[in-house]
C-alpha cells in the first residue's frame, strides 16, 4: 500500500522573498501568511487551506536559465488561467514577469519567468 501523502506546500529559493511573494500575490490572489518575514514569505488561501507557496531567501541565488540548462530550472509551476492567454500574459508582464523567446506551444500554453527568474507556465482553463 502506498504512503498516503498530500502535497501542501511548494517553496522557491530567491534573493528577495517579500518581492517574489508580492508578485505571486498579485498574480494569484492568494493571501500573505501572517508570519512572513524578510527571510521567508508565504502565500495561502484566506482560510489557510490548499497549497501554500513559500519563498525563501538564498544568498547568491542564481536564476534558472530556461530553456538552457547552465543553471537548471529544477521545477516549474503551471497555472490555469480563465481569461485568454494573451490577456493573462499581458497582465503578468505588467506585474514584472519575463517572457523567454522560446515558446514551445504558444497556442496552448505560455512560458514566462517570475521576477526571480523561475519559469512558470500559464495554460488555458
Amino acid at each position: 500500500m502506498p504512503l498516503q501523502m498530500k502535497l501542501n506546500a511548494v517553496t522557491l529559493d530567491c534573493p528577495d522573498p517579500q518581492a517574489l511573494a508580492a508578485f505571486y500575490q498579485q498574480a494569484t490572489g492568494l493571501e500573505p501568511h501572517p508570519e512572513s518575514n524578510a527571510d521567508f514569505a508565504g502565500l495561502s488561501r484566506e482560510n489557510g487551506l490548499g497549497l501554500f507557496l513559500g519563498f525563501q531567501r538564498v544568498a547568491g541565488h542564481r536564476a534558472p536559465s530556461w530553456p538552457g540548462q547552465s543553471v537548471p530550472q529544477q521545477l516549474h509551476l503551471c497555472f490555469t488561467v480563465e481569461e485568454g492567454l494573451d490577456e493573462a500574459e499581458a497582465r503578468l508582464l505588467e506585474l514584472g514577469a519575463g517572457k523567454p523567446d522560446r515558446q514551445p506551444n504558444p497556442d496552448r500554453w505560455r512560458v514566462l519567468t517570475d521576477p526571480a527568474g523561475h519559469p512558470f507556465c500559464i495554460v488555458r482553463g
